[in-house]
């Protein structure tokens, strides 16, 4: 494993305020996991997302128009984006996740249903600065469903956008979907679903922390909890002790009291204007948008 994966996640633990990045969720189980809670009642963005641009098919279609490469962020399993090859018709798709396994497997199947398209597979880290010198002086597409963008702080959303901004080079933009401010116990039901999946889907990571670092975290001292931070405009997602318990490593030990929390995700929501501003002010020219008539989510192009 690589050293500056284990440091930076020793770090994490040891800070004054523990917290675990999220892209650490996404072991094969966690992809798996979160697929399941797409489906669920209580998780609309998916859902929303989906009749969003089933609904604006065109008009979004016209808007993005043909690229020469779609470049799919977090793509997970790669459905959302291959709804789009018909309308947007790329000569090539980039595939990019930090799940390498489960993207192989999720690039391999869809080849075969569009063999005209040249497909790449590509292990990337979305919270580092992204460069494909290969793409250099063809139209680019960018595509960030799912409103993953809420796990970046504001920060991180503003050097995100500028850094897709200089890359698209006044050719190509960006697609993305973002969850809109809402009330809170809709979104706490959407991140604390009847069914235990999300609180599955927040546990798993000390599992693979456990493979990662070769700590010793037992999953059944720890509980999930999530919660609204209404001042931030923020759904935060915890795992709390359920007792005193000491955790170790090589060369390393930590002794969580019971109560303590180890922060593992923020998934911030925007008002319409206030995303809009964020891009032109990243160096986007014009940004088209549609939501759904309740507007619980967005869809936004930002040319550039």
């Amino acid at each position: 494993m690589n050293k500056s994966i284990i440091e930076e996640i020793t770090a994490g633990l040891q800070s004054g305020t523990p917290f675990i990045a999220p892209k650490f969720f996404y072991d094969e189980i966690g992809s798996r996991l979160f697929e399941a809670i797409t489906l669920l009642d209580e998780y609309y963005p998916t859902r929303v997302e989906k009749s969003i641009m089933k609904m604006h098919e065109q008009q979004i279609a016209s808007a993005v128009g043909a690229c020469d490469v779609l470049l799919d962020l977090g793509a997970g399993n790669c459905a959302k984006a291959s709804e789009l090859f018909n309308s947007v018709n790329p000569k090539q798709y980039l595939a990019l996740d930090i799940s390498k396994d489960f993207l192989e497997l999720a690039i391999a199947e869809l080849q075969k249903k569009f063999p005209h398209i040249e497909m790449t597979a590509q292990v990337c880290d979305l919270s580092q600065p992204l460069s494909f010198p290969d793409f250099v002086g063809k139209k680019k597409t960018f595509f960030y469903p799912g409103s993953s963008i809420g796990n970046f702080n504001p920060d991180q959303v503003s050097s995100f956008f500028k850094n897709i901004a200089t890359i698209c080079d006044g050719s190509g933009g960006l697609l993305i979907g973002v969850d809109l401010v809402k009330d809170g116990d809709v979104l706490q039901k959407a991140y604390d679903d009847s069914l235990g999946i999300t609180a599955a889907f927040n546990l798993n990571v000390l599992k693979h922390l456990n493979r990662i670092i070769e700590s010793d975290f037992d999953v059944s001292d720890w509980e999930h909890f999530a919660i609204f931070n209404e001042e931030e405009s923020r759904i935060e997602m915890h795992l709390r002790a359920k007792r005193d318990v000491s955790v170790t490593w090589p060369s390393q030990s930590i002794r969580f009291k019971a109560g303590q929390m180890i922060h593992t995700e923020n998934s911030y929501k925007y008002t319409k204007s206030s995303f809009s501003d964020l891009l032109i002010k990243a160096g986007f020219t014009a940004v088209k948008a549609w939501t759904d008539p309740k507007e619980l989510f967005m869809v936004c192009y930002a040319k550039a």
